[in-house]
């Protein structure tokens, strides 16, 4: 099974990229998060004409998170518990956002023939807050976010140890210095501080392991503002983190970096994982 996720940064502007990704790269499940839009406004026709069920997760034009696959798609839940809620404005209700979309993936082989595939993945396809400013309340949220995350994954594991359960996406965290291209153009600044990266370190503590860093180097995000790209100005925020089950299947990873380049790309680019 070939997995792959990715910040899209709006589906609808980029589908064609996305199709062309899933068609070069041989891609049996894709999570994307930022996808912005409803799943009514969704480009469905051109996933199911190549094969992909769909799971999408969108409550208006920002946020977003969808999953497409063509091995199989069940048990779709579009929260995890307890996920905490924002309030976008002072006096605003407030609401738990569409960050994150857990589906059963790898049920079926590649052409929808049941019993070829490898055993299923339980994955999370995941839009961490960006948390904006550390003296922002947007800050607060995303660290508490991540520790009732990090909190039910410890629990999921407790009752089934066994699973191969993953959580993949942009987790607007840079865990190292390495991670981004200056770290003194960070200084003061989210995505760093020492809170976000012992948030991060804590879903190692709970048993998971972190698959694309010991078998891919790259960034991949690099910001559309003064030329971070041709510059490789980029930082390291999306990973997958899997189970001891999930990464006993891991046989490879890959940053796509040429997915950055030409006219309109994303700002992040596919992160890949391959499983037997």
């Amino acid at each position: 099974m070939r997995l792959a996720t990715w910040n899209v940064n709006s589906v609808r502007t980029r589908v064609d990229r996305v199709l062309a990704f899933l068609e070069r790269s041989d891609v049996d499940v894709l999570a994307m998060q930022e996808i912005k839009c409803r799943p009514d406004q969704f480009p469905r026709e051109p996933f199911e004409a190549a094969g992909y069920e769909l799971a999408v997760h969108g409550l208006d034009q920002w946020n977003g998170v969808a999953i497409a696959s063509r091995v199989g798609l069940s048990d779709v839940v579009t929260s995890f518990p307890h996920q905490p809620a924002w309030a976008a404005k002072d006096g605003a209700e407030a609401v738990v956002e569409a960050r994150a979309l857990g589906a059963t993936v790898g049920t079926v082989g590649s052409r929808g023939e049941a019993g070829t595939s490898s055993a299923p993945v339980r994955l999370w396809s995941l839009y961490v807050p960006n948390g904006r400013e550390l003296d922002h309340p947007h800050y607060a949220y995303k660290l508490d976010w991540l520790r009732v995350l990090r909190e039910e994954v410890a629990g999921w594991l407790s009752q089934d140890p066994d699973q191969a359960l993953a959580l993949v996406g942009d987790w607007n965290v840079a865990p190292r210095d390495e991670d981004v291209w200056d770290m003194g153009a960070f200084e003061g600044a989210t995505h760093v501080s020492a809170a976000e990266r012992a948030a991060f370190a804590a879903f190692e503590e709970v048993g998971l392991v972190e698959a694309t860093r010991e078998r891919a180097t790259n960034y991949t995000y690099w910001d559309y503002q003064k030329l971070r790209f041709p510059r490789n100005e980029g930082m390291r925020i999306d990973f997958v983190y899997g189970s001891p089950a999930f990464e006993a299947r891991v046989t490879g990873a890959a940053i796509d970096r040429e997915e950055r380049k030409g006219k309109g790309a994303s700002d992040h680019v596919p992160v890949v994982v391959d499983l037997i």
